[in-house]
């Protein structure tokens, strides 16, 4: 059988990490494959800082970025310099991951010339087209012009179900990133460079934030600045390392208010092994990325995460994080708990990671060799990655969607306080029981009549919020 030609596009860093090990397995089966990386470089710098350290040299090269680019022009970019690339390379599969504008053009790119998509990291939800933006609406795009969608969780899997995806047409198989940590963990614990040395790791606790997405900037992330600055006059052992996004609408909120504080270290962009060593050295970690969210559970690291929603749910299903939204106030008491509340804090680090087990582009590339040969199951279920922790809370996505839309909806008749929600989610946790508003009001926090109410509420709202991603109000506490 002749070798099949496998295309695979990358724009940004997160591909790169995520993409490198399925590149790395393709290659390690080049008597089945012949494997083409082409690159969009839709974030240059950022970009080829992984590529370099991943030992990936693109075979395309398109140089996309350029500054302060915008998001029609971008796409419009790629769609009309990806064409003929593939038009010439002329791929038996095409491979994309994630969410990117490189992934949704790219997709369209194929389809329109008849060429089959396999979508890495396929399923991720937040049910919000403005959080992540643009990054929600690119996903749900390119899952409607993909032949073959590698769902990272069990969750992923029932949301594309959800949405009417054939299962003959879906695997689960953890997350890439997964597999990208384990590779370069051992090499990043002896890392000594990288301009560190300056941080007080022996002497301080440290707390590491990052904060860069589109839909935070502005007053969210003059918030996030804020409470950070919060929490380094409240806790004298605490020092905030911050590597800061080369956005400059990032940068300027950053400098302009975390600048010159003590104990506040504002760094340029980390490599990847610089930064896997900065979350090892970690005692806490404050982030808005999803791959942070990701890799955060494998290091026993305790995340408290600064979006209002995240398609990322199974690490808080599991106890390992926890969505605080942007509010200062919120943020701050939620950080100070962990490092005041040893018992708290425990409970955040213990567990294995529910979004992979390190063999996910192994699975991948397994799929990949059951889709050309029109060989059916692309995968064995007994294969497919099966989450340590996480468990029947992700498999019963269909109950939890619904606590959640429950639960909005009494946050937003303002019937109970965000306290008090969080601390029925976390009783419904212990005792495993599925009924939301009956816990609320074992704890008085609820009438029965204002329940059927919200209740009658949630199964006719159609006014378009979010509607399954796991959340945070926008507001503070009541």
């Amino acid at each position: 059988m002749p070798r099949q030609r496998i295309a695979v596009i990358m724009g940004t860093r997160p591909e790169a990490i995520k993409l490198g090990p399925v590149v790395h397995e393709l290659k390690a089966r080049d008597q089945e494959f012949e494997t083409v990386v082409v690159a969009t470089a839709q974030h240059r710098q950022m970009l080829d800082q992984v590529l370099s350290l991943f030992g990936i040299s693109p075979d395309v090269d398109l140089d996309l970025m350029s500054p302060n680019q915008d998001l029609s022009d971008l796409t419009a970019r790629v769609l009309k310099m990806v064409k003929p690339v593939l038009q010439e390379v002329r791929p038996d599969l095409l491979i994309v991951q994630g969410d990117t504008t490189t992934v949704f053009a790219t997709a369209l790119a194929a389809f329109y010339l008849g060429q089959s998509v396999a979508h890495v990291e396929a399923g991720l939800r937040s049910h919000d087209n403005q959080n992540p933006f643009p990054e929600e609406v690119n996903r749900r795009l390119a899952t409607v012009l993909t032949d073959v969608h590698l769902a990272p969780t069990a969750l992923a899997f029932q949301e594309l179900v959800r949405e009417g995806v054939a299962r003959d047409r879906i695997v689960i198989t953890g997350n890439t990133v997964v597999d990208a940590l384990a590779n370069h963990l051992t090499r990043s614990s002896a890392l000594v460079g990288a301009g560190l040395e300056h941080i007080p790791f022996d002497s301080h606790r440290i707390l590491l934030a990052t904060s860069h997405r589109r839909e935070s900037l502005g007053e969210d992330l003059e918030n996030i600045c804020f409470a950070l600055r919060d929490l380094v006059e409240r806790v004298p052992d605490l020092a905030v390392v911050y590597p800061v996004h080369l956005n400059p609408n990032v940068s300027r909120t950053v400098k302009d208010i975390l600048g010159g504080v003590d104990r506040v270290y504002l760094t340029p962009p980390l490599g990847y092994e610089a930064f896997l060593y900065l979350m090892r050295r970690a005692y806490l970690i404050l982030t808005d990325s999803g791959g942070v969210q990701e890799e955060a559970p494998a290091l026993h690291k305790p995340v408290l995460v600064l979006r209002q929603v995240t398609e990322r749910p199974e690490a808080s299903l599991a106890g390992m994080s926890k969505i605080v939204g942007i509010s200062r106030e919120v943020i701050v008491a939620q950080a100070i708990k962990l490092l005041t509340d040893r018992a708290a804090y425990h409970a955040m680090t213990t567990g294995e990671n529910p979004y992979g087990d390190g063999r996910a582009a192994e699975r991948i590339v397994d799929v990949i060799s059951q889709r050309l040969r029109g060989q059916y199951p692309l995968l064995a279920p007994e294969c497919w990655f099966q989450a340590p922790t996480v468990g029947d809370h992700v498999m019963q996505a269909g109950l939890f969607h619904g606590r959640l839309r429950l639960g909005e909806m009494l946050l937003r008749q303002e019937l109970i306080t965000e306290k008090q929600l969080e601390d029925a989610l976390m009783r419904q946790r212990e005792v495993k029981v599925p009924q939301l508003g009956n816990i609320l009001k074992e704890m008085g926090a609820l009438r029965e009549s204002d329940l059927q109410a919200a209740l009658l509420s949630v199964n006719h709202d159609t006014s378009g919020g979010p509607h399954g991603g796991l959340q945070s109000a926008k507001h503070g506490p009541h």
